[in-house]
């Protein structure tokens, strides 16, 4: 069983929506979509449906083109961000309605209803109406009802933005056990790279239409093979700035200059983009081999246990991630320290060059 996209793109009014896309999912995998709201993840959901009919290309289901197929006649289920149960039936009647539009037996369709609410943790709800579960409870119910149809694809577009933050971590860890048990292709769309690595599986990083890379979940977070995609898969968003490789030295900014170390040293003379995710950014030297930045302070925003620090360096833009409740004074100058082994070099026009020195020890321990 597999769902294969063939050289499929969306043009709608004379935009691009998705831009040419090959992508090939197969049974019992999960599958995160991640990118930014409008970068194209429900369009590429809708297309897989058979909601919307690509512009160009095909989509292969089991090695049968369904490209125009409609979507009723499509084994899929698909779950939206906004909670989508039928208010005056039970939790038992709301799970098992496509059952009996199915015209599945009773005895069948009592038999999945409850076996689907065990592993859901519905099963002393099934006599209440939705009205009356917490909204973990309400999803919960949603997820089931697609479930208990057995579909091969099921689709899940941000299915847990509108719950609050405990419930959406209830969910998060039930999730992937759910998708373990039920053998099908999950699809699941987010815009939150820490869902992305929780959920684990594969991941496409979408970016303006377009898929950036490909692969397991964990090893796009650690070796992003271009800067966009770095940038999709980190919260708060890659931090950038230009480098010059120069002998045993690295410059930057106005006057800055550092001797070489970890995978800086290896690169060959040349100027190069620079990037760190914002929680490697140290008010405080901790390693020997951190460089020395001046940035300039524009405002902090305490969360509690972190510190967000909004900067400038030069004509960058950046966001450090602290830990713990530092008191800075705003619109000041200040010194930040980022060790080179967190450092990701790419290319002038973006291509990773070389991984930090990080990702490599972190992944080798995965």
């Amino acid at each position: 069983m597999s769902l294969e996209l063939r050289d499929v793109s969306m043009r709608v009014n004379g935009q691009m929506h998705i831009y040419k896309t090959n992508l090939t999912l197969e049974k019992g995998t999960m599958n995160v979509l991640l990118g930014r709201t409008l970068s194209g993840k429900t369009t590429l959901m809708r297309i897989m449906a058979g909601l919307d009919v690509p512009t160009a290309g095909q989509i292969i289901w089991n090695g049968k083109d369904v490209t125009r197929m409609k979507v009723q006649d499509r084994h899929i289920a698909m779950v939206y961000q906004q909670f989508i149960n039928y208010p005056a039936m039970s939790v038992y009647d709301n799970i098992a309605s496509p059952l009996r539009l199915m015209k599945k037996s009773k005895d069948e369709i009592d038999f999945a209803v409850r076996k689907t609410a065990t592993l859901l943790h519905l099963t002393n709800e099934l006599n209440k109406k939705p009205l009356e579960l917490s909204g973990g409870q309400q999803q919960r119910c949603a997820l089931a009802r697609a479930l208990v149809k057995g579909s091969g694809l099921v689709l899940l577009d941000e299915p847990l933005a509108n719950l609050d933050y405990k419930l959406r971590e209830e969910l998060r860890e039930e999730i992937p056990k759910i998708f373990e048990e039920s053998g099908a292709i999950f699809v699941y769309a987010t815009t939150e790279p820490e869902e992305a690595l929780l959920l684990g599986g594969n991941v496409a990083t979408l970016w303006e239409g377009k898929i950036t890379q490909f692969g397991k979940s964990s090893y796009v977070y650690h070796f992003p093979n271009s800067a966009t995609t770095a940038r999709v898969f980190s919260n708060p968003s890659m931090n950038f700035f230009n480098i010059k490789k120069d002998g045993d030295y690295i410059y930057f900014g106005k006057d800055e200059k550092e001797l070489a170390s970890n995978s800086l040293s290896k690169l060959p003379d040349g100027i190069y983009l620079a990037g760190f995710r914002p929680n490697y950014l140290e008010i405080k030297k901790y390693s020997k081999t951190a460089i020395k930045i001046p940035v300039h302070l524009n405002v902090t925003e305490i969360t509690g246990s972190q510190t967000y620090l909004h900067i400038t360096h030069d004509d960058n833009y950046w966001i450090g991630l602290i830990e713990g409740v530092h008191q800075l004074d705003f619109n000041s100058e200040i010194d930040v320290y980022l060790d080179t082994r967190y450092i990701f070099i790419f290319s002038k026009d973006g291509v990773l060059v070389e991984p930090a020195f990080s990702s490599i020890d972190n992944y080798k321990e995965k």
